[in-house]
């Protein structure tokens, strides 16, 4: 039993500086996430050709909301579901937006569009094998 990752290959599981895993096409330098490997989706732009790349740990809050009921399969929930504070941040590098879990205990009243946030990773659910991880979201530094 260990940690391991709960969607392989979206992620590093780097305990001190987790950051998701993108790609970048090398024509447009469009960002992907998650990974794009087969055409790039500018409109403007023709390439085939992309670059994994490390994406930004941290960014800002772009709205946000709660899931106050149990997501459907194949989110794994626990046995009594608890609400949870999902975030939309803005990448500081990229300024793409990616979906996330707010650590637990941050509620939709604790924080605001604009807060500092950053990456970290978090058990998603335990099962046989062991812990899997996911990334969720932090308030960092002059949040709410």
């Amino acid at each position: 039993m260990g940690k391991k990752a709960a969607i392989e290959g979206w992620y590093s599981l780097d305990a001190d500086k987790p950051h998701l895993i993108g790609t970048q096409c090398q024509s447009c330098k469009t960002y992907y996430f998650p990974k794009q490997s087969t055409f790039c989706r500018n409109p403007d732009c023709q390439s085939e050709n992309f670059e994994e790349v490390p994406l930004s740990r941290t960014g800002k809050i772009w709205s946000y909301t709660n899931a106050s009921y149990q997501p459907p399969e194949p989110f794994v929930a626990p046995e009594n579901f608890e609400p949870f504070t999902i975030a939309a941040v803005e990448l500081d590098r990229e300024k793409m937006i990616v979906l996330g879990q707010m650590i637990m205990g941050i509620e939709p009243s604790d924080i605001k569009v604009g807060d500092d946030v950053e990456l970290v990773m978090d058990t998603l659910y335990t099962d046989e094998d062991g812990e899997k991880l996911i990334w969720k979201w932090q308030p960092i530094g002059g949040s709410s």
